[in-house]
């Protein structure tokens, strides 16, 4: 004798269930519904309820029932808005711009994020690109996006942008730099790294939050110098000690490469021979080198008088940062060590001078906000971590959202790991695979991947 299934249990809305029935063959569960005629059609769009143009069907993938791969047949109307415009009504416990409830594409969200793409299109016997879609879909719909406007109590900020893809394509991320518990966390993500691009996450926030700035960390780049300048005139711009020494090992690579070319033109063999290989213990600090390397070091150094002074002026130029006890004291260092590096007469150092001095301002006012760029630099590796697992992100909503699904404000948890999506069958760690807005199994009991019956 057969039963009655009231349709809220299953959570078709709108729907009812006229008849269930198996394929003997493959064992597939097909769930027939007819549109439920007492409620009038609304525009999924605009929210207008209209009269019915036609009636329409669609089969739609779900979760498996009692064990077996489920599709559910669905009836719902085209509304008619006007004689040029029909739109097809809201179905909402289907997922936008798929053939599949919003639980079976949380269901393969969740795979995904244990298992590589092209395993959970074997375990669901979908297509690769269905896995990709609903894994997309998924993630747009639930992680929240950064909303400017409601940010409160925010003193640092910084600001840098990463390579979203290869080429010239990059995004622009800005980092919570405020002490405590939440610094680190990604405020915005937006593609470009023009001044428009960060000047639309300035714009959106509020007056209190704006004027609460004290100072914001950026490289030298002018369009993020201009952009802060524009939308916080009281806020001070500090260029991170990170972004210096990076421009002043472009001098020591530039050198050692002419002092390699040289002892090449004249056959110097031994002077060859010394510079081959050396660039890592001109760039390293001594403190970090064994013993061999610091023997290798001074021989080098001894030998080649040009970058023996290019090293030492390194060693004094990263001592300006160590513990400056104002803006001013710092400047008078600076201008030292200029006059240093002017009087070395050597190529490049020249054009590096005059770089630090047109930006002493914000170089100098690390004395008074003694912030860095280095959270950022590591959410930079993090992130391309992520795109490198992920094999790039050809999708920019979806690399924003797995941008800052690991670091959002929303987020319960304090895991800082991104939340990874692979294609290959890449081994992943288990403290990897934790991540924010979807639960950890429960005593630690993993899924049984070759049983049809899965809690999500």
């Amino acid at each position: 004798m057969g039963a009655v299934i009231p349709v809220g249990i299953l959570g078709y809305e709108g729907q009812v269930i006229k008849e269930v029935r198996q394929d003997e063959a493959t064992g597939k569960v097909t769930v027939v519904c007819r549109r439920d005629r007492r409620h009038r059609p609304v525009d999924s769009k605009r929210g207008h309820a209209g009269p019915v143009n036609r009636w329409l069907r669609r089969t739609v993938r779900d979760i498996p029932l009692g064990g077996r791969p489920c599709e559910v047949e669905i009836e719902y109307a085209q509304v008619f808005l006007s004689p040029s415009c029909v739109r097809v009504e809201a179905l909402p416990f289907v997922a936008p711009g798929t053939r599949a409830t919003r639980r079976f594409a949380r269901l393969v969200s969740g795979l995904c994020r244990h298992m590589p793409i092209d395993a959970v299109a074997r375990h669901t016997g979908l297509s690769w690109h269905s896995v990709k879609a609903l894994d997309a879909a998924s993630l747009v719909e639930t992680v929240v996006p950064p909303r400017p406007e409601l940010l409160t109590g925010i003193r640092y900020l910084g600001v840098d942008e990463v390579a979203r893809a290869k080429g010239h394509d990059y995004v622009t991320l800005v980092y919570d730099l405020t002490p405590g518990a939440r610094c680190g966390r990604i405020l915005w993500v937006k593609e470009g790294r023009d001044a428009a691009t960060l000047l639309e996450f300035l714009d959106a926030l509020s007056q209190e939050c704006a004027d609460g700035i004290e100072a914001v960390a950026i490289d030298m780049g002018l369009a993020y110098i201009s952009a802060v300048q524009k939308s916080l005139p009281s806020a001070t711009i500090v260029f991170d000690r990170f972004h210096v020494m990076q421009m002043f090992s472009k001098v020591i690579r530039d050198c050692r490469r002419a002092q390699f070319k040289e002892a090449k033109k004249l056959d110097d063999l031994t002077g060859q021979q010394t510079i081959k290989g050396s660039l890592w213990l001109l760039l390293s600090n001594r403190s970090t080198l064994k013993d061999s390397d610091q023997t290798r070091l001074d021989q080098l150094l001894t030998q080649n008088q040009p970058l023996a002074t290019l090293y030492a002026l390194k060693e004094q130029l990263q001592r300006l940062w160590h513990q400056p006890t104002s803006s001013a004291e710092m400047a008078v260092r600076l201008d030292d060590w200029c006059g240093l590096a002017t009087a070395a007469k050597i190529t490049g150092l020249a054009k590096f001078v005059k770089t630090l001095q047109s930006h002493r301002y914000g170089i100098c006012a690390y004395a008074d906000h003694q912030i860095t760029t280095a959270r950022l630099e590591a959410g930079n590796v993090a992130i391309a971590l992520l795109r490198r697992r992920a094999r790039g992100f050809p999708c920019c909503a979806v690399g924003r959202a797995a941008f800052v699904t690991p670091l959002t404000s929303n987020s319960k948890s304090t895991s800082s790991t991104p939340r990874i999506r692979r294609r290959s069958s890449m081994p992943v760690s288990r403290h990897l695979l934790q991540q924010p807005g979807c639960p950890p199994y429960e005593n630690d009991e993993k899924p049984d991947y070759n049983n049809r019956i899965i809690v999500f």
